[in-house]
């Protein structure tokens, strides 16, 4: 009889020890899947200016009596992983707009002539959702502890050029944790802080590739800078997509007329004026320029603010 008690004992603290765990967090995704098409072609084109002019945090989570107004810490902590996604894509010029101010400053530490550049697109954005939740699983000899954390974030793209809202989206992520202790062994999960912001950075990981390729959407377009001793400059080079011999169109401007349906302005097709040829490269960084020779056609017909370069 002795026995077979103690062979039940070492039966259930062998089975506590093979069920009994570690503490497991699930990671959640937080690199944005880009679309097979852009992911697996350089996208030609002049890189959109982007900047995120304010992301707040708009839930209960975070909020205190004890802080200011200015002192968003999960509204700016959505920016700047916002920005950080945009940024590491390449493909955009990312503009400062949160702390514009410190810039200035700087600026005019050193004595420097500012040179602020608009964006193309505004990006507005919001923490909606935000919260926790704990689940408790008591067994006769067991202890299931599950904590979760959710986030849903807001998002709207605006064309400067009109205000308008040209692409809004919600994303929403969530980041879990596990332990479990059978006869007291394992380990106990005590609050998990790291939660939060891996559901934050997944959420704003779910709407950045659809954030992406509608800021990619717009078509290609460049302009010429300079018309002088047989050379036409064109914005943009290399790092944009543009290869030597690639053939270049040269548009003149369509005339501007208003829709009385939408009240926006729209530019009519233009006709062609020049076809160009690249040949080389200057510049460095996101100010290069391409230096292009006349294939055929004549600019000097023209006002070059009147014309656009697109490919061929």
């Amino acid at each position: 009889m002795i026995k077979t008690v103690v062979v039940l004992t070492l039966l259930f603290l062998s089975a506590a020890c093979s069920t009994s765990t570690r503490e497991v967090i699930n990671k959640p995704e937080t690199q944005p899947q880009v679309s097979k098409t852009i992911a697996a072609e350089a996208v030609k084109g002049l890189k959109r200016k982007v900047a995120i002019a304010r992301f707040s945090n708009e839930t209960k989570h975070g909020n205190s009596f004890l802080l200011d107004g200015d002192n968003d810490r999960i509204g700016k902590q959505a920016m700047d992983i916002l920005s950080a996604r945009l940024t590491d894509t390449g493909k955009f010029l990312m503009f400062e707009r949160a702390d514009l101010g410190k810039i200035k400053a700087e600026q005019e530490i050193a004595e420097i002539d500012t040179q602020m550049v608009g964006a193309d697109y505004l990006i507005l954005g919001s923490v909606s959702e935000f919260g926790r939740t704990t689940e408790s699983e008591v067994g006769l000899f067991s202890r299931n502890k599950k904590q979760k954390a959710n986030a849903t974030v807001n998002v709207r793209l605006i064309d400067v050029t009109n205000g308008q809202i040209v692409f809004s989206q919600e994303g929403s992520g969530e980041a879990l944790s596990e332990a479990n202790r059978v006869f007291g062994v394992g380990e106990s999960a005590g609050y998990n802080s790291q939660l939060d912001d891996q559901a934050l950075s997944a959420a704003i990981s779910k709407l950045v590739s659809n954030l992406i390729e509608n800021l990619l959407d717009t078509p290609w377009v460049a302009y010429i800078l300079d018309n002088s001793e047989g050379q036409v400059i064109v914005s943009g080079g290399e790092s944009q997509g543009i290869r030597a011999g690639d053939k270049l169109l040269v548009m003149k401007r369509g005339r501007q007329v208003k829709n009385q349906q939408t009240g926006l302005m729209i530019e009519l097709p233009g006709k062609e004026v020049a076809r160009l040829e690249v040949v080389a490269f200057a510049g460095t960084g996101n100010n290069e320029v391409s230096i292009c020779s006349v294939v055929s056609g004549d600019l000097a017909k023209d006002k070059l603010s009147d014309l656009i370069v697109r490919e061929l």
